[in-house]
C-alpha cells in the first residue's frame, strides 16, 4: 500500500482543484447545475481517485485509478475548452489552468 500523502502528483491535483474551483466561481450562476457541477467534481475526483488506487495492493489496480484519474482530467480539460468557446472564460484564464491540466496529465 502507497501513502498518497507523499505523491507528488496528489498534492498537485489538490492545488489543481483549489484553482479549478476558484475559477468556478466566476461563472455564470445559471450554470451551478450544469458546468460548474460538472467542472468541479472532474477536478475533485482527480485526487480522489489517486487516493483510493494508493490503497490498492497491486501495481495493476494502482494503474488503473491513475488511469480515471487521467480520464476525468481530460473531461475537466475538456468542460473548461467549452467554458472558453461560449466565452464564459477569457483566453488567458483558459489557457493557464489548461496548462496546469496538461502538466499534471504528464505526470499521471
Amino acid at each position: 500500500m502507497r501513502n498518497f500523502r507523499k505523491l507528488h502528483v496528489w498534492s498537485d491535483a489538490r492545488i489543481l482543484v483549489k484553482e479549478v474551483y476558484f475559477l468556478t466561481s466566476k461563472l455564470p450562476q445559471t450554470e451551478k447545475f450544469g458546468l460548474i457541477s460538472q467542472i468541479n467534481r472532474r477536478a475533485v475526483s482527480i485526487p480522489a481517485n489517486i487516493a483510493e488506487g494508493s490503497a490498492k495492493d497491486s501495481q495493476k489496480d494502482f494503474i488503473r485509478f491513475l488511469q480515471i484519474s487521467l480520464g476525468s482530467s481530460f473531461e475537466l480539460e475538456t468542460h473548461l475548452i467549452i467554458c472558453n468557446d461560449i466565452d464564459f472564460l477569457n483566453t488567458e484564464e483558459s489557457t493557464i489552468i489548461i496548462s496546469k491540466i496538461q502538466q499534471l496529465q504528464n505526470e499521471l
